[in-house]
């Protein structure tokens, strides 16, 4: 999971577990993954007559698909004023061009199939909560325009605090991401086609993937796990894994409008029934979080009448070094292997356009943004920005084995704390529980062996290198690592 213990607003709405994959099987398509990109991916090959198998590690939706905002939206704070500075005017147009496809397909589908999900129309904004904001949010609006978004200033927004300047774009959706990925994985079950739950994919040989108690051969293969989990690819060197953190919050008067603000800290606003969505807090994986969560309860309590915090959780986000998603063949030239990640924090938008993509790349379907959203291509321009990254990483790696351990035991160690000690040449990470008792693991990262840190806000050990995440007795929430840490025993 990659919840705090609260868990998301949205997670009540799992429903009754799928049985899971067993025994060997052919399937035309198997889909790692049962996520928004996953499960739309699912959908359409199945409309296309394909039979598709979806495997899903845990529950469907119960990952960063369920873990969100819920905002489904083509205008995505400053994306088209990055995405120009870094690829041109072209890209951004063709990135704004995909994501107001996947707001119309998201509505068409929950029309086609039936779903209940809350779904409603909603503006979209982007605002500057301070005046130094107010430059970026008129860079993003004459972007906007000139990609083709039918956005306007205005700062009548319905935010209880002093908007300094605002974009809006109209009919946009929210929905009840859960509820919306269940209906797609009904439709994508039966008729030849299956998803199966608590079906971790353990190894992909050739168009062979195999979990614990099954095996399925398919002619393709999509991995749409969020973060491409084969080590192949190098995509971990690629992109920079972020956390970001949410509250709900019971409110009398919530907001209508789906707003997120350009500064650092951003404040992402949304509302789902009585309950203000509130979230930020962001910071790469593996550094620092200071009290994320009270930060948002005391933003929320600063400007709304808080009656109660109902729910807090978090999700991670990778993006790309050069700020596209990277849509495509796994590896260069393959035509079997493929995947979707990258997304910037905007899943439920660039999962759905990726799905359409991907469903045209598995039935060899000319697709004019196929070139554009390459994991292959070549940014000339944001080459600086990857070395930099990875110098990053190389420092990490070195830095942390010199930093002496925090103790030599942990007797005094009081609960609901973690700390470091020293383990013959390598280091342990021990935690204590509520209870007493004690955690302890192998802080050597089991992706590339860079040395994990305490994230005290989730009860969970990050690795800043390459944003694998592991639970207080080793076992992994977040890839790229597949393996859990050793565990030692605590002292």
């Amino acid at each position: 999971m990659t919840t705090t213990a609260d868990q998301s607003l949205w997670l009540a709405a799992l429903g009754t577990p799928r049985p899971p994959l067993t025994g060997e099987h052919t399937y035309d398509v198997a889909v790692v993954g049962g996520g928004i990109t996953g499960l739309t991916t699912a959908l359409l090959l199945k409309r296309r007559g394909l039979s598709v198998v979806v495997l899903e590690a845990d529950r469907v939706a119960s990952g960063v698909s369920g873990n969100n905002t819920a905002k489904v939206t083509a205008l995505q704070s400053t994306v088209y004023s990055q995405i120009r500075r870094t690829h041109g005017l072209a890209a951004a147009t063709d990135y704004a061009t995909a994501s107001q496809a996947a707001v119309a397909q998201v509505a068409d589908l929950v029309k086609l199939e039936g779903i209940e999900c809350d779904l409603r129309r909603a503006p979209a904004v982007t605002y500057a909560y301070t005046e130094s904001e107010v430059q970026d949010v008129d860079h993003e609006l004459i972007t906007a325009r000139q990609v083709g978004l039918p956005v306007r200033a205005s700062v009548d927004v319905d935010l209880p605090f002093e908007v300094h300047a605002a974009i809006r774009l109209d009919d946009q959706i929210a929905l009840h991401p859960v509820k919306y990925l269940q209906g797609l994985a009904n439709a994508v079950d039966g008729g030849g086609s299956r998803v199966c739950e608590h079906s971790r994919v353990i190894d992909v040989t050739g168009t062979r993937a195999s979990t614990e108690d099954g095996h399925v051969n398919a002619s393709q293969i999509v991995i749409a796990t969020h973060f491409p989990t084969l080590d192949r690819g190098l995509y971990f060197a690629r992109m920079e894994l972020t956390r970001a953190y949410c509250i709900a919050a019971r409110v009398s008067r919530p907001p209508e409008s789906l707003a997120i603000s350009t500064g650092s800290p951003s404040w992402s606003v949304a509302a789902h029934g009585d309950k203000l969505i509130l979230a930020g807090q962001s910071h790469p994986t593996g550094k620092p979080a200071v009290e994320p969560f009270r930060r948002l309860e005391d933003f929320a309590r600063r400007h709304w009448q808080v009656e109660e915090i109902t729910h807090r959780w978090s999700a991670q986000d990778p993006t790309s070094y050069d700020h596209l998603p990277m849509i495509g063949s796994y590896t260069p030239g393959s035509d079997t292997l493929f995947t979707a990640t990258g997304y910037m924090k905007w899943g439920l938008t660039s999962g759905t356009f990726a799905a359409s993509l991907l469903a045209d790349l598995v039935t060899s379907k000319p697709n004019d943004l196929a070139e554009r959203f390459s994991p292959h291509r070549l940014s000339l321009k944001s080459l600086p920005e990857l070395v930099k990254k990875n110098a990053e990483v190389a420092v990490e790696f070195v830095g942390d084995r010199v930093i002496p351990a925090d103790a030599t035991s942990s007797e005094n160690l009081p609960p609901d704390h973690a700390h470091v000690i020293r383990d013959g040449l390598g280091k342990t990470g021990v935690y204590r529980d509520a209870d007493g008792q004690l955690h302890a693991v192998s802080l050597r990262c089991t992706h590339l062996g860079c040395l994990v840190r305490f994230n005290a806000a989730e009860r969970s050990w990050d690795c800043p290198c390459h944003g694998s995440r592991f639970d207080i007795d080793g076992e992994v929430l977040e890839g790229p690592a597949t393996k859990p840490l050793p565990k030692r025993d605590p002292r």
